[in-house]
């Protein structure tokens, strides 16, 4: 019973944020207010996570409405259905034909729906004629095309019963919708009910909306969440994949079941036009924890009778090429954490620098300071001692910038930021110069003016080399009014002035948090963010020619997974990509290996099961450690959508495969 109110619990929350999200515009809802006692703007990624929920539902409900739109009488039954306001949506739409929708949940919920719907002029007169039912029979309240049940799903044979006495016709085409609600009940029970929708109605469809993938690092803080709140997701643990919960579908009796993540969900059924039109409703900038949140959450459609034979979750017709199989592993890579516990390398959105063999430096991130989270303003300096990094350092001279670069310089241990932001929409100004003094142990910090085309972040800058003269290269990244960006600077090192530079060749597209990396005096650029909004598989190589550049694609065999947010380095020849993020449902990005003259490609998956925590690989940092056959990776983690923000624990060593 405890482990009841604690899920009727989860409605408020979920009531309270789609009311947030109507109210920005990102879909339509002008009921759903009436059912809450109070408003509270919820934060940007909450928003994406509903509207995409959303945006999923109401495809459902619209192929369903004109596939049997010659039907005399339809019907939906939304199971679990909380104080969504559905009915009221279809009658302020004049959906055509005759459609009677039912609605049931626990008993309590639907009591406090039913006083509130009562309590509120403009419901009662959509409504219209009705009255309220006792209690006992399950039927809480019931209108001419509504009908309002106070059931436990558990009890199958109580919801049938009390459907039947109220009405319910089980030959008429029938839309069952379940939206996070079977994730919460014992997986036998959930399935026997999945079984007598199938048996019950003759031509039907079931959607289901809720979580999976509960073993990976984003998946564990998720049940971890769920389970603090008493409201354990059974149903994850027990059908974790994408495959494991079709078939479950199949042996139910269910004809046809299609089932696809959020991600392909957003890039093969929502509109190019219509995720402009979303990006421009306010500031965002949480790509990874968005495309994280939906990976980890499902559309399912399964169909029986004459509603099979038509397809569903039709794709639109600009919908880009569809989502990449899971790659070949090649092997697996151990991590080890260090001894010695730093706390202020728990961060993301930060950028580091090995300056020496013994000294590392670190600025910019979000991360803990003063008891929350928050931009922090210090820079980090992890010094290596007799056998490990064991000893660090802090100075609070950081202006709160994150997301940007942070390149070293060949004159003198220099360091050069440029870019970054303070908010989604206010990105930092000027370059800083940061050296660390090894003697006096402090760091010194030059404020420098830059030309306003350098306002930006998520981008890359590394220095390169043309006719013994030295350059920065910036490419990439995007502003508040720019989703993604593609041009090529080049700049003066010590005045930070752009230098016009011929580079023949086509440029890779608009992008951003992508890696780059320098080779022989050039660059190579891979991965990121398009401005379509999906990660790029590129590999693309900036060559030094006589007194030009030269962009060259690189072809990989097999073709490299679509990945952003990673970092990469090249290693005799080769270029390692470490973590990012990408759209493969049931993986993460480990370490890739390319060989940058064949273009051979080996994926690695990173073993992290030594570590009592769960290790995000993403807004990290990583550092080849010199004649050491490993990589350092600092920070990394993000905000997991509601379910509480992660940080890496510890700063860790990646074991390296052989790259001769």
């Amino acid at each position: 019973m405890k482990n009841n109110l604690c899920v009727q619990t989860t409605n408020d929350f979920s009531t309270l944020s789609k009311v947030s999200t109507a109210s920005l515009d990102y879909f339509s809802d002008k009921f759903q207010k009436y059912f809450v006692s109070r408003t509270c703007r919820r934060a940007p990624l909450i928003h994406r996570g509903y509207y995409v929920r959303s945006q999923a539902v109401n495809l459902c409900i619209k192929e369903f409405l004109e596939d049997t739109q010659q039907c005399h009488h339809r019907q939906v039954l939304s199971l679990g259905c909380g104080f969504d306001a559905l009915y009221f949506r279809l009658c302020a739409e004049h959906t055509p034909g005759e459609l009677c929708v039912w609605e049931v949940d626990f008993p309590a919920v639907v009591q406090r729906k039913h006083l509130l719907i009562e309590q509120t002029e403009v419901l009662r007169n959509l409504l219209g004629s009705h009255e309220a039912s006792p209690s006992s029979d399950g039927l809480v309240l019931s209108a001419t095309n509504y009908r309002l049940l106070g059931v436990d799903l558990s009890d199958v044979s109580t919801l049938e019963s009390a459907l039947e006495k109220a009405g319910i016709m089980w030959d008429c085409p029938t839309l069952v919708l379940a939206e996070v609600v079977l994730c919460y009940m014992d997986p036998a029970r959930s399935t026997a009910l999945i079984e007598w929708v199938a048996k019950r109605f003759a031509r039907s469809r079931f959607v289901l909306y809720e979580q999976i993938t509960p073993n990976d690092p984003f998946g564990q803080v998720m049940m971890n969440h769920f389970l603090s709140l008493n409201s354990p997701l059974h149903s994850v643990t027990a059908f974790p994949s994408l495959q494991d919960q079709r078939e479950r579908f199949l042996q139910q009796g269910w004809e046809q079941c299609r089932i696809i993540d959020m991600n392909e969900f957003t890039v093969t059924c929502i509109s190019v036009a219509e995720r402009i039109r979303v990006e421009s409703l306010e500031p965002f900038d949480e790509f990874e924890e968005l495309h994280l949140k939906c990976s980890h959450y499902f559309i399912l459609v399964a169909s029986r009778g004459s509603l099979a034979v038509r397809p569903v979750l039709r794709s639109v017709s600009d919908a880009d090429v569809p989502i990449p199989p899971t790659p070949a592993v090649s092997g697996s890579l151990f991590v080890h954490s260090l001894l010695q516990t730093f706390n202020s390398v728990r961060r993301f959105g930060h950028r580091s620098c090995l300056t020496s063999s013994h000294h590392i430096i670190t600025t910019g991130g979000f991360g803990e300071g003063d008891g929350k989270h928050k931009r922090l303003t210090n820079i980090h300096v992890l010094l290596y001692g007799k056998d490990t990094w064991d000893r660090e350092q802090t100075f609070n001279q950081w202006d709160g910038r994150l997301h940007h670069s942070f390149t070293p310089l060949s004159n003198g241990g220099e360091l050069l930021v440029l870019g970054g932001r303070l908010s989604p929409s206010h990105p930092a100004v000027g370059a800083l110069v940061l050296k660390y003094d090894e003697e006096q142990q402090v760091i010194k910090v030059t404020h420098k003016e830059v030309q306003l085309e350098i306002f930006r972040w998520r981008h890359t800058a590394i220095e390169v080399f043309l006719c013994g003269q030295v350059y920065v290269f910036l490419f990439g990244g995007r502003t508040g009014s720019c989703m993604a960006m593609q041009d090529t600077l080049f700049l003066d090192p010590d005045s930070l002035n752009s230098i016009k530079i011929s580079v023949l060749g086509n440029s890779p597209s608009c992008r951003h948090s992508h890696s780059c990396c320098g080779w022989n005096g050039g660059a190579v650029i891979s991965g990121g963010l398009l401005r379509s909004g999906r990660p790029s598989g590129s590999v693309t190589l900036l060559k030094p020619y006589s007194s030009q550049f030269q962009w060259e694609k690189l072809n990989t065999t097999p073709p490299l997974t679509p990945r952003y947010s990673h970092t990469s380095h090249v290693i005799n020849g080769k270029l390692v990509l470490v973590g990012g993020i990408w759209f493969v449902s049931n993986s993460v990005p480990g370490l890739a290996v390319i060989d940058l003259k064949t273009g051979h490609c080996a994926e690695y998956q990173i073993n992290a099961s030594v570590l009592e925590w769960p290790l995000m690989l993403h807004g990290h940092s990583s550092l080849l450690l010199p004649y050491r056959n490993h990589l350092l990776l600092l920070g990394g983690g993000g905000t997991c959508f509601s379910f509480g923000t992660h940080l890496n624990v510890q700063p860790v060593l990646l074991d390296l495969p052989p790259l001769q």
